[in-house]
């Protein structure tokens, strides 16, 4: 995994000149953040899906811009993609047309027992999030739920990256484990 700044920089670079490999490194690298923030704004799965397609298009167009220098290139690459989906929640609110036009499309959302089995699943994840400590509890939630990387979250609570990573992985084992218990 790549988490430094000049590395994500020179596979930015790179990007620039074409190479896709480096763009798949690139990709590798930082598609969950992205997704991440693209999902916490559209509040969608399926149109975050979308969504990060054309963010990725978007790098592979507009790498030659970045600049470098005193810019963080995770930063460059979140603020695409914190831009893109802002740009298609717009795009949603301003498509308004006449309702009796469509009284007759079926409702997309969830039946009621799709909605009871979602609701009894976060329930157990809850249940078993809250057997965690305090600060490794709100570590998960931080990085899968609200999509702050590894070295934010180390930094957020005063440990070394190494340190978080391994509350990450160590809390998502115990997890699994209570889930499939």
């Amino acid at each position: 995994m790549i988490d430094d700044a000049a590395d994500i920089a020179d596979l930015i670079a790179r990007t620039a000149l074409n190479d896709r490999a480096a763009f798949r490194r690139l990709y590798n690298a930082s598609s969950s953040k992205l997704f991440a923030v693209a999902l916490r704004i559209l509040r969608d799965r399926t149109e975050a899906e979308d969504a990060l397609q054309d963010i990725y298009v978007k790098i592979w167009n507009r790498a030659d811009r970045f600049a470098g220098g005193g810019t963080s290139p995770m930063g460059w690459l979140v603020a695409i993609a914190r831009n893109h989906a802002i740009d298609r929640l717009r795009a949603r609110r301003s498509g308004h047309s006449d309702i009796d036009k469509h009284a007759d499309i079926a409702d997309p959302g969830r039946s009621p027992e799709s909605e009871a089995i979602a609701s009894s699943e976060r329930s157990r994840l809850d249940g078993c999030i809250e057997q965690l400590e305090e600060a490794k509890a709100n570590s998960v939630r931080a990085a899968y739920l609200d999509g702050y990387s590894y070295q934010e979250l180390a930094e957020r609570h005063s440990v070394p990256l190494n340190t978080m990573r391994t509350w990450l992985r160590r809390s998502l084992i115990k997890l699994r484990e209570c889930l499939e218990a």
